[in-house]
């Protein structure tokens, strides 16, 4: 991690300091840290801001009980994840590979299984933590020559380029809230869903609050999950038990319980016992009883999509610009793929020496990427009207379709295809 001298020195004459860099990425989240990776590893210049004052180490991630929070990375995203050097950190910590998914109605006799050789894939994709995650890219980054780490620092302002001058060489301004300020013809806004720095750059959000409360905990199953992710659809409430591995038990999983704001305040409330019946009775007893192992979370649900992703000098990522509900488990991928195709674009106009910060550089990143997110969140939207519609017509022709689609091994194929990432123009990292 790199020091801060030169403010010390300069702090004492007064003069406000101006640390110049090629990109600034404000956040130091998954995704906001991979695309600090990708960036100095092709030899760029980076200066990364997070609130946080310090960086998730792999020895905190490595504690006894898994962390609340986790993402199903795809293949593609673990691609990009061993192209940057985190992946056989991550391995060594704890991943679970899941072969098999299981969706099914609740409420009706809907029922259908994904595995991954009929996909012709090895896996469909892995339970990580976010914590695992984010420690093994942090790893890639601490101390890495091209890089320059705030920790504990929070945004007090963004300033615009001179439109008058050399855009390129004026670039975009941040001041901290100590009072230093960084210079680069590109800043990256990776500060998730509520950012700050989106709403300096007074970038609107179209926003669909969906009505529903994650419910999110650990919890040691009776019955092995076998490497396969599950998915009930209970009256329009998703419930998902994500297969976890601890000291080699495969009993373990990551509960996301997306259901109405009422429900979720009643399970948050009950006892670990009563809420461990509740998820055993909701998923059908398929894993026999539950033990709740961990305290209970809860956050709301809003899909959020940015009217734009770029200006001048200036780009969204990640949570900044799409949120997403988690019933697919696709948001940290979404994330990925953002940081993977904006480095890609942004290294490739820096090395003929292009203007990477200009307008022209920053929308072929919005046009490969916008599609795609508005697709995966139009997707999510339509899934919870279906699913949660009492409409007989509705109910029948869900259960009709999940059953057919069961029959259709083509079919199937294709959307394990789809949902294992490979969709579109990947960039080079992830192939």
């Amino acid at each position: 991690m790199h020091t801060n001298t030169a403010w010390q020195m300069n702090a004492a004459s007064g003069a406000p300091l101006v640390e110049r860099f090629e990109a600034v990425i404000v956040g130091g989240g998954m995704v906001g840290t991979a695309l600090c990776a990708l960036l100095a590893q092709a030899g760029m210049r980076v200066a990364l801001v997070e609130a946080q004052p310090t960086p998730v180490s792999l020895k905190q991630a490595a504690s006894a009980l898994p962390a609340p929070r986790v993402s199903a990375l795809t293949p593609v995203s673990q691609r990009l994840l061993t192209h940057l050097g985190a992946w056989p950190a991550m391995q060594q910590t704890r991943i679970t590979p899941y072969r098999g998914m299981q969706v099914w109605d609740a409420e009706g006799s809907g029922d259908i299984a994904f595995s991954a050789d009929e996909a012709g894939v090895l896996v469909l994709g892995h339970i990580v933590e976010n914590a695992v995650t984010l420690a093994a890219l942090n790893s890639q980054v601490i101390d890495h020559p091209n890089v320059t780490t705030f920790f504990g620092v929070s945004i007090e302002a963004l300033q615009r380029a001179n439109q008058k001058a050399n855009k390129q060489a004026d670039g975009g301004w941040l001041v901290l809230d100590d009072g230093r300020q960084l210079h680069a013809p590109l800043i990256v806004a990776a500060d998730g869903a509520h950012s700050s720095l989106r709403e300096m750059a007074g970038i609107d959000v179209a926003s669909d609050a969906m009505q529903q409360d994650a419910v999110v905990t650990t919890v040691q199953c009776a019955k092995p999950h076998g490497g396969t992710a599950r998915q009930a659809f209970i009256d329009g409430r998703p419930l998902a038990f994500l297969p976890l591995t601890v000291a080699g038990d495969d009993r373990y999983c990551s509960i996301v319980w997306s259901t109405t704001p009422e429900h979720a305040a009643e399970l948050c409330g009950s006892s670990r016992s009563a809420l461990g019946d509740a998820l055993a009775q909701a998923l059908g007893y398929r894993l026999g009883s539950v033990t709740v192992c961990d305290q209970t979370h809860r956050f709301p649900l809003v899909q959020r999509h940015a009217r734009q992703y770029v200006q001048e000098h200036f780009a969204l990522v990640g949570d900044a610009a799409h949120s997403i509900h988690p019933l697919a488990g696709q948001g940290v991928n979404l994330g990925l793929m953002d940081a993977a195709v904006l480095a890609e674009e942004v290294v490739h106009a820096w090395q003929r020496g292009a203007p990477w910060g200009a307008i022209s550089t920053l929308k072929r990143y919005e046009r490969r990427r916008r599609f795609d997110n508005a697709a995966m969140l139009a997707l999510m939207k339509g899934f919870k009207v279906l699913f949660g519609s009492h409409h007989p017509v509705l109910t029948l022709a869900r259960n009709l379709g999940m059953s057919g689609m069961n029959q259709q091994v083509p079919l199937k194929r294709m959307l394990m295809r789809q949902a294992t990432g490979e969709r579109g123009r990947l960039p080079l990292t992830c192939r």
